[in-house]
């Protein structure tokens, strides 16, 4: 993130692609480790529980990193400048911008939670078994890890594809080895 807003979105995007990321893989674990055994009340708690530590984790730490990123740039250019800028709205904007990135990286996990969650609310209302909502759940989770993987990528739509294709499959890897913990405990 650079000292003028366009770092900004920049800043957004690459923790944004980060943290959906990680919380799909978290998502992943979760029903992986818990749908199974029956309780979709427990699996429902634990999922969004656990996102939202993962968003204040994760939005705290932007905020600091982001900060001190910022603060260094600023203490870079009062160098080159020979000025001080406290007090000017460059280093008031440092604490804003830090503000606005991590606040869109804390309610990031939300969104795989809740596409994941939309199966295991229809288990718990009954309309179908948790298994069974178990196993759509993930294939959200695997086709979200696609989009993100294709939203990652540079390259044309070859690129875009292969990278989507990558993610879901280190995303069929982690559900694999979780369901295969789950099952042999």
């Amino acid at each position: 993130m650079s000292l003028d807003s366009s770092g900004v979105e920049s800043a957004i995007r690459r923790f944004f692609i980060n943290t959906i990321f990680d919380a799909t893989f978290t998502v992943m674990g979760v029903i992986s480790g818990s749908a199974f055994t029956g309780d979709v009340k427990t699996v429902l708690v634990t999922l969004f529980s656990s996102s939202i530590a993962l968003g204040i984790s994760s939005g705290v730490s932007v905020y600091e990193a982001e900060t001190l990123e910022e603060e260094k740039r600023l203490e870079e250019l009062e160098k080159a400048l020979i000025v001080d800028l406290k007090g000017t709205r460059l280093e008031r904007n440092v604490a804003r911008k830090a503000l606005r990135v991590a606040s869109i990286i804390l309610v990031t996990p939300l969104i795989p939670s809740t596409i994941t969650s939309v199966p295991l609310f229809a288990s718990f209302f009954g309309v179908i078994a948790l298994r069974r909502a178990a196993f759509i759940s993930i294939g959200l989770a695997l086709s979200t890890l696609l989009v993100i993987g294709v939203l990652m990528a540079t390259d044309g739509w070859k690129g875009k594809i292969l990278k989507g294709l990558r993610m879901t499959f280190f995303g069929a890897i982690a559900f694999l080895i979780g369901y295969a913990l789950e099952s042999l405990l």
